[in-house]
């Protein structure tokens, strides 16, 4: 099975090192994905026009489904 890209931490927490009065990061840790983000984004939309035709679990998929075509395009630099 291959691994999901996730595009990496939206809003991660860092985490810091001080030396000498000056602050360095270190490294970025957890927030949320960017895959998150695009899926909460594209699921706003879609249930703002919702019919009432599909599943909840059908309207996850999807979110995702769209969010992972957004990563794909913004790999290409479209």
């Amino acid at each position: 099975m291959s691994e999901i890209d996730d595009g990496g931490p939206v809003a991660p927490n860092m985490a810091t090192r001080t030396a000498e009065g000056v602050s360095s990061v270190i490294e970025a840790q957890g927030g949320m994905t960017l895959r998150d983000y695009f899926a909460a984004a594209a699921l706003q939309g879609m249930l703002a026009y919702e019919q009432g035709t599909g599943a909840s679990s059908d309207y996850a998929k999807w979110a995702y489904e769209y969010s992972d075509a957004m990563l794909a395009a913004r790999k290409e630099g479209a």
